[in-house]
């Protein structure tokens, strides 16, 4: 097991684990080509990341995790920028497939609430994350969406793993959380949804109000966005 460190909390509460990638150029953000070069795709995501990671640390009573694409030099990437932060691999499959075996992970170790966010939302509010948790303390609430503009999720949250939302979905399209939701409803299982959200994938989704706003808390990637004279 690939580790950089232990929890820091104890493992029968709550774990949230980022989903990243290692920010290589051509390999991240490639749809923001040709508006960006390669390299500035992969800068930019860069900071999403770093930004993301400095938000899950500071999440009170919330172990964060980040499981990363096993990528040639990954590990020792995501060692050097995250060292208080325990890391694993994400297993082969598709995006279902590595999403369940990162969550029965957590599970297995005792954690009785677990939620996966991506690392693509970078001014993403701390309190989003924090609501995920709390909707699950309600006894009808099995499983929390957190609804991406995209009509994907950028966040699911669960007290057991509910390995059936995981099978059978089109995850490269934009009907990712009505399939989900439909899968939960099948499954007599309550979903509650959190406040949409965006990620930062498509060009037009630099231009946000919210990531270049002074007051945006994702801040490395509103300096980046700035010095590339992205406006609105």
């Amino acid at each position: 097991m690939s580790t950089s460190a232990k929890p820091r909390t104890g493992a029968a509460g709550r774990g949230l684990i980022l989903f990243a990638k290692k920010p290589s150029a051509g390999m991240v953000k490639t749809r923001l080509v040709p508006l960006l070069t390669l390299e500035e795709a992969a800068s930019l995501y860069e900071c999403m990341l770093h930004d993301a990671i400095d938000k899950i640390v500071r999440l009170p009573g919330i172990t964060p995790f980040i499981c990363y694409q096993d990528d040639p030099g990954a590990e020792l990437y995501f060692r050097d920028i995250a060292p208080s932060v325990e890391i694993f691999p994400q297993q082969k499959g598709d995006l279902g497939k590595r999403m369940q075996q990162a969550l029965a992970r957590l599970f297995a170790r005792g954690f009785r609430e677990v939620a996966i966010v991506g690392s693509d939302s970078p001014d993403l509010p701390a309190e989003i994350i924090h609501e995920a948790f709390t909707s699950l303390e309600d006894d009808q609430t099995d499983i929390v969406f957190g609804p991406a503009e995209d009509g994907g999720y950028y966040l699911i949250a669960m007290k057991r793993l509910w390995s059936e939302l995981f099978t059978g979905v089109n995850w490269s399209s934009g009907t990712v959380l009505a399939e989900s939701l439909e899968i939960a409803r099948d499954a007599f299982l309550g979903a509650a949804l959190l406040p949409e959200w965006y990620d930062v994938d498509r060009p037009e989704d630099l231009k946000k109000r919210t990531l270049l706003d002074e007051g945006c808390l994702a801040v490395r990637t509103r300096d980046f966005l700035l010095q590339l004279r992205v406006s609105t």
